[in-house]
């Protein structure tokens, strides 16, 4: 009977499952399912399961009749939040296993800058360099070895992240609202993004209130992120700056990787709704990438997340380089 290889791109919002032959790695369907949540927080393992099982039930949904039924061969995840030789990726394995009715030998999980990266470059050497929400970068050097940085979460590694771009525009404009900066129509602009009149008076402490929300978080300063670029792209001269602090972090990641795997000026590929959609952050990151690295090394990538899955899934196969 023909089988069947699974790719799962598992972020916060929404997962992905892509579905291919595993003899031709044609792809045959696509499926979305849920987001999910750190293993170890609250639901985070019901989370983790809901969101493979139903992104696998959307996308059978989608085959030919005739394939419906096929089993798999083998799958690979890419999930949020999966470190790489941790407790949190042998419990995301274990569970998956259970999920996917698959053995550990033809299962793959891990974090998804992984299935990124290997999408983007497949085998050969190159870094990837996510900003959405969060930030990571991670590169390989083509003869099997690998080296991250960054990503060790929002209250301890943001910089480059649209998290924390929002929330240093946020803090400027709270600094020039009590006189300690000059001020600028950034502090108009991001008070009526987040709803609250800027003529209000007691428009400050409804913003300290409004960020400890449980339900504001990183996303919720992330949401603010296109405004400060938008400001930058008009000229505004301190927006211009937290843009270009945040640029700078992003490519002294990238030169910390490539030292790391003793790469000179490899491609760089960068990926993540922040430097995809905002365009002065990607203008001075490509900037003070090329200084760093005498030459603009950005590239586009020749999969995404679900293509690299999906080949970390083909290596679990007999035969493969991963498989029995």
């Amino acid at each position: 009977m023909a089988r069947l290889i699974a790719g799962f791109d598992a972020g916060q919002t929404h997962t992905t499952c892509r579905l291919a032959d595993c003899l031709s790695g044609v792809t045959m369907a696509e499926g979305l399912g849920p987001g999910l949540s750190h293993l170890a927080a609250a639901a985070g393992r019901q989370r983790f399961a809901a969101a493979l099982r139903q992104s696998l039930e959307a996308a059978r949904q989608a085959l030919p009749a005739e394939r419906s039924q096929d089993p798999l061969a083998a799958a690979a995840v890419g999930a949020s939040g999966i470190e790489a030789g941790s407790a949190v990726q042998q419990e995301g394995l274990d569970l998956a296993a259970a999920v996917l009715a698959l053995p550990a030998e033809r299962l793959v999980v891990t974090g998804d800058e992984r299935t990124a990266l290997r999408g983007a470059f497949l085998e050969s050497a190159g870094i990837v360099v996510i900003s959405g929400t969060g930030t990571i970068a991670v590169g390989q050097d083509g003869r099997g070895r690998e080296h991250r940085c960054g990503g060790w979460g929002w209250l301890l590694d943001g910089a480059g992240s649209a998290m924390d771009i929002g929330r240093d525009g946020l803090a400027l404009g709270l600094r020039m609202v009590d006189g300690r900066e000059p001020s600028s129509g950034l502090v108009e602009a991001l008070w009526q993004a987040l709803g609250i009149d800027p003529r209000d008076p007691q428009a400050p402490q409804r913003i300290k209130a409004l960020v400890v929300e449980p339900e504001f978080g990183p996303a919720g300063f992330a949401r603010l992120a296109p405004v400060v670029d938008r400001l930058a792209q008009l000229g505004d001269a301190r927006a211009t700056m937290i843009l270009a602090h945040n640029a700078e972090a992003l490519a002294t990641m990238v030169a910390a990787v490539a030292s790391a795997l003793d790469l000179q000026a490899p491609p760089v590929c960068p990926l993540g709704g922040a430097l995809l959609h905002l365009v002065e952050l990607r203008s001075q990151f490509a900037e003070k990438l090329a200084r760093r690295l005498g030459r603009n090394a950005l590239v586009s990538p020749d999969g995404d997340a679900c293509q690299g899955a999906l080949r970390l899934a083909a290596d679990c196969l007999p035969g493969r380089a991963g498989g029995a």
